[in-house]
């Protein structure tokens, strides 16, 4: 039998970071010890107390379905949260989902019809372009690469992307995958743009709380925006849940009750004990948050220390844990030959519409991080 695919699926690529990932995988079940510097999952375990409170909710019986938007206790310490950041929020806003991606996916697909414009920042996240595409979006792109990846020194080159062809932009803020924090003047400067242009805006701030002397802003808090602005959080990067898979986002009421239709006839809801551990994590893991992100700042510190003294002046950002490190033109050969050759494990800037760039997570151990400098130095890759 030979499947006639929908050509949404077929304008998609697979992620380019599971894709590396793989291979590092397969170069270990060879028995390669591989540095791998390519994956956006923190080191650390989920927090004690968040994980006793998962398996205290099961053994209280909390293992059945959910209202599809989220119990209400979590959806009232999102609102809380969210109102602590300066956006006037209700629960009633608030969808809980599987993950933060299944938030921003909920939201592309009830906002994007056949030929929509979406702008993007690039670098950019691998996942808004594939959404786009199973949205059948059009892309229009702004590159950051020229600007040390910062956005406020780039808005006049939004300004000449944005329109009112323009149907959504995307902020990522801490950014994946350059680690920028994007100023109060950028985000003013995006919030200018989209009233002028009537435009939604998502404000992507998974890695809100991995910041390095910085206090990110939330785009919807500024004036003008809590009516067009799609706020999406999650579990995931802060309290180290990658695999608990618990997301969030808040948006004008009228956008939640279209995305929920979309929400409760594809996931249905979100895990019933996995929600609840969700409260213990938003209210009772400040220590434990610290303790990474002091990490994480760090680890940042020493591996641009580490690159110049090889003479690779490596831009840093003030979030996230993610540096793109300048390779070769062919940022994809570079990054096959850095794997093959020195084992290390990165991921080609073209994937996130940046080429000449390899991003690297130091979401692993100082030594490990040495390692792989060391490898790739030993190997002239850098």
């Amino acid at each position: 039998m030979s499947f006639d695919f929908a050509a949404r699926v077929e304008r998609v690529e697979p992620s380019a970071t599971l894709a590396i990932s793989n291979k590092a995988s397969e170069l270990e079940a060879q028995g390669v010890d591989v540095v791998d510097l390519s994956v956006g999952e923190p080191d650390f375990p989920t927090p004690e107390n968040v994980v006793e409170a998962g398996k205290d909710a099961m053994d209280a019986g909390h293992t059945g379905y959910t209202s599809s938007n989220g119990i209400r206790e979590l959806r009232e310490v999102i609102a809380e949260k969210l109102r602590g950041d300066g956006i006037d929020a209700e629960a009633d806003e608030v969808i809980v989902t599987p993950g933060g991606k299944q938030a921003l996916f909920e939201t592309f697909q009830s906002l994007i019809d056949d030929g929509d414009e979406v702008v993007l920042l690039d670098p950019a996240w691998v996942s808004y372009e594939a959404m786009t595409k199973l949205s059948d979006g059009s892309l229009n792109r702004v590159d950051l690469a020229p600007y040390d990846f910062q956005l406020e020194p780039a808005l006049d080159d939004l300004s000449e992307a944005v329109s009112d062809d323009t149907e959504l932009l995307v902020v990522n803020s801490p950014s994946n995958p350059t680690g920028a924090v994007y100023s109060d003047a950028a985000l003013e400067g995006v919030r200018d743009l989209a009233v002028e242009h009537d435009v939604t805006v998502i404000s992507d701030e998974i890695y809100q709380q991995i910041t390095y002397g910085v206090e990110p802003t939330s785009l919807a808090s500024l004036d003008g925006m809590a009516d067009r602005t799609v706020t999406v959080n999650g579990f995931s990067k802060a309290y180290s849940m990658t695999g608990w898979r618990l997301g969030y986002f808040h948006a004008p009421e009228e956008l939640v009750s279209q995305a929920a239709k979309l929400h409760s006839h594809s996931v249905s809801c979100a895990v019933n004990f996995v929600q609840r551990a969700g409260i213990e994590a938003m209210t009772n893991t400040d220590e434990a948050v610290t303790e990474m992100r002091d990490a994480f700042r760090e680890r940042r510190d020493m591996l641009s220390d580490l690159f110049a003294e090889h003479g690779v002046d490596v831009p840093v950002g003030d979030g996230a844990f993610y540096m793109m490190l300048p390779v070769d033109e062919d940022d994809t050969t570079w990054c096959e030959g850095a794997i093959e050759d020195a084992h290390v494990a990165t991921v080609p800037g073209s994937a996130f519409g940046s080429p000449g760039y390899a991003r690297i997570s130091y979401a692993a151990s100082e030594e490990r991080l040495r390692e792989a400098v060391e490898r790739l130095a030993e190997h002239d890759y850098i």
